[in-house]
C-alpha cells in the first residue's frame, strides 16, 4: 500500500509511544497520542486529544495497542530483492526503498563495495539522483572500499583494492555519509582521515589487520569514529594483541552489529552490549540483493553466493554479507540480550542516526522532526511504516 494524503494533519492513538525519556534513553508511554503531517507537530495526552475536532484530521490511525516506534535507520545496506547499490540503477534503488519500508527502515545509507573507480562513481551518481526523491529515504551512501586491506577483504575483490587518496573522492563529499578504510595502508604522515572528517564524512575502520594501537591512533589522532561490522574482517581481541576490537571496545566509537546470530554469536552480543551500551552500538543488515528471496544462488561483488537460510557465503565458505532485515535485527538483540524491545530499538534508530550526524532530523519521535514512524507487535512484526508523513507500508 502507497498512499500519500498530503500535508494536513493525521494523529495516531491507542499505541505504546517510543519516545526519548528525561536522560535521553527510549522509554514507552502510553495513553499519548502523536499529531503529524510531513513532520512531528505534537505528542499530546489522549484526554487533550479527545476534546479537539476529529473532522479536523485527515487521518486517525489507530495503533491497537502496538508500538509506534520511530522508523528504522540502516546505515549499511548493500541491496535486497534482487537488487544491489553496484547496479547502478535509480529504480533499483526505489524498489530497495519500497522493501526496506516492508522491514520498518524509513532511512537508509546504500553502501557501495571494492569495485573499480569508474564503476564506483557511476554507483555514486544513481544514489545522488535517487536522493533527489526524499520518499525514498535514502540519506546518503556509505562507501566500503576499495580503500582496505587485501588481508581481511572479505567478500570484496582484490584486485580492486588501492591506496587512499582524497583526491579520488572529495566530489562526492557531499553525500558520502561513512567511508571504510584500513588505517595500516596509510602512509606516514597521510592526512586521509582528517580530510574526509573535515568534508562532513565520517571513518569507519573496517577490512583491516591494524594492531590496536594502529586503530587506537586512527580514532583517538585522526578522528575515525566508525566500526564498520564489528568483529568481521578485522584483527580480533586477543588478551595479549588486542587488535581492532579491543580498540572498539576502549575507546568511544560507533560499532556496527549484524545482530543475525550468525556473523556475531548471542554470547558475544551480548558481551558487546555491556560495553558500548545503547549509545554507542549500530544495528546495521549489511544485506546483499539475495536479502528477500529466499535460499538460492546469488552475487555479490561480482562473485557467486550461496544462501542458505540466514547464512550466505562464497563457494570456499567465507561468510558473505547477509540477508538480515532490520526488524528481525532488533528482535533478535532484544532477545539475546534480554532487553525490552524499545530499548533494542535505540540501536536501530537515534543511534545510527547520530552516527552520521542526522539526529536532529531523524532517529526519533520527536517534535521537529521528520515524521518517520514505524508500528510493530511486540515480536517485531511490521504492521505500518510512515516515512515524511507518508504511509509506505501497510498490512
Amino acid at each position: 500500500m502507497n498512499d500519500y494524503i498530503g500535508d494536513k494533519m493525521k494523529a495516531i492513538i491507542n499505541g505504546r509511544l517510543i519516545v526519548p525519556g528525561a536522560g535521553g534513553n527510549f522509554q514507552p508511554e502510553e495513553n499519548k497520542v502523536v499529531i503529524f503531517s510531513r513532520c512531528i507537530e505534537k505528542i499530546i495526552p489522549e484526554s487533550e486529544f479527545v476534546n479537539m475536532d476529529q473532522a479536523s484530521f485527515d487521518e486517525v490511525i489507530d495503533a491497537k495497542g502496538k508500538y509506534v516506534s520511530p522508523g528504522f535507520v540502516n546505515v549499511h545496506i548493500h541491496g535486497c530483492v534482487a537488487h544491489d547499490t553496484m547496479d547502478c540503477d535509480v529504480q533499483a534503488l526505489h524498489d530497495m526503498a519500497d522493501y526496506q519500508a516492508q522491514t520498518g527502515v524509513t532511512s537508509f545509507l546504500p553502501t557501495t563495495m571494492t569495485y573499480d573507480l569508474p564503476r564506483i562513481y557511476k554507483a555514486l551518481d544513481c544514489v545522488k539522483k535517487a536522493m533527489a526523491d526524499v520518499g525514498t529515504g535514502i540519506i546518503g551512501v556509505n562507501m566500503e572500499g576499495p580503500f582496505i586491506s587485501a588481508e581481511y577483504k572479505g567478500a570484496q575483490k582484490e584486485s580492486n583494492i588501492q591506496g587512499a587518496d582524497f583526491s579520488l573522492i572529495e566530489q562526492f563529499a557531499d553525500i558520502i555519509k561513512i567511508i571504510t578504510i584500513a588505517p595500516e595502508t596509510l602512509p606516514a604522515g597521510s592526512e586521509f582521515i582528517q580530510q574526509c572528517c573535515r568534508a562532513g564524512m565520517k571513518v569507519s575502520l573496517g577490512h583491516t589487520a591494524a594492531s590496536y594501537e594502529q586503530a587506537v591512533t586512527a580514532i583517538k589522532d585522526k578522528g575515525a569514529d566508525h566500526i564498520t561490522h564489528l568483529f568481521n574482517a578485522m584483527t580480533g581481541l586477543h588478551h595479549r594483541r588486542p587488535g581492532v576490537v579491543g580498540a572498539a571496545l576502549d575507546t568511544g566509537v560507533y560499532c556496527e552489529l549484524i545482530a543475525d546470530n550468525i556473523h556475531c554469536a548471542p554470547a558475544v552480543q551480548r558481551l558487546v552490549h555491556k560495553v558500548k551500551g545503547l549509545d554507542r552500538l549500530v544495528l546495521i543488515t549489511d544485506s546483499m540483493r539475495a536479502c528477500g528471496l529466499g535460499d538460492g544462488k546469488s552475487e555479490l561483488g561480482g562473485q557467486e553466493v550461496f544462501v542458505k537460510g540466514q547464512r550466505a557465503t562464497l563457494a570456499d565458505g567465507t561468510i558473505a554479507g547477509s540477508v538480515l532485515t532490520m526488524d528481525r535485527a532488533v528482535y533478535n538483540y532484544a532477545q539475546n540480550n534480554n532487553i525490552p524491545v524499545w530499548q533494542a530499538v535505540q540501536c536501530a534508530t537515534i543511534t545510527p542516526a547520530q552516527s552520521i550526524g542526522l539526529a536532529e532530523k531523524i532517529g526519533s519521535i520527536s517534535v521537529g522532526k521528520q515524521a518517520d514512524i514505524v508500528l510493530f507487535d511486540d515480536a517485531v512484526n511490521i504492521s505500518m511504516t510512515i516515512r515524511r508523513g507518508k504511509r509506505v507500508f501497510s498490512i
